[in-house]
């Protein structure tokens, strides 16, 4: 009896979804097709299509798998008291997270075209107004909407936009720590105009 055990069906799901991403990335997503992701998993198409049916699917799915995270963080960030203290964690934990979801928002950023014709920019978009309406009340003061929006959007800027400016000596912790700390300022600061 062999030592190896079969590929479990998650292992295989998993391995489709880096494996597609991989092409989106290299190719575009419009330029890839579900023949070539079962080539490069070197399987048939029978058997990807076993797990899914479109490249839709394949991305519906990442984003699901890596955006669950935040769904769990909007619930628990609902169930906590509206105190600088939450909002700092909020933002801690969804810098985090963007740093493990990093390969679907980089398929995003380079794939906007193609994302307005997928549903998962309209979820993306909800959830984003969740987090942003657990940092500051919708009928906050614009000076206090702007400075939580930007406390996210440093984050962002910390995972993406910086990677391709910074030289390799900085690393992505550096990054998100020191985007970690204008959030703080920001958030601080939107928190006290949001409190007066």
């Amino acid at each position: 009896m062999s030592g190896t055990r079969p590929a479990r069906r998650s292992d295989t799901r998993q391995r489709i979804q880096e494996v597609a991403l991989e092409l989106f990335a290299e190719q575009g997503y419009e330029k890839t097709s579900l023949r070539e992701i079962a080539e490069r998993l070197d399987v048939t198409k029978a058997a990807l299509y076993y797990h899914f049916k479109t490249k839709e699917d394949i991305i519906s799915s990442i984003f699901e798998d890596l955006t669950r995270p935040v769904d769990e963080l909007v619930s628990w960030a609902q169930g906590q008291p509206a105190t600088l203290e939450t909002k700092r964690e909020v933002l801690r934990r969804y810098g985090a997270n963007l740093a493990a979801a990093q390969p679907l928002f980089r398929f995003m950023h380079e794939n906007q075209a193609t994302l307005r014709d997928l549903t998962i920019r309209d979820a993306l978009k909800e959830r984003m107004g969740h987090l942003l309406g657990l940092l500051v009340p919708e009928d906050a003061p614009l000076p206090a909407r702007l400075r939580a929006t930007t406390a996210f959007m440093s984050l962002h800027a910390a995972v993406f936009a910086l990677s391709a400016f910074d030289g390799p000596d900085t690393t992505l912790d550096e990054r998100l720590t020191a985007a970690l700390e204008i959030a703080d300022e920001l958030i601080a600061s939107a928190h006290t105009l949001t409190t007066a």
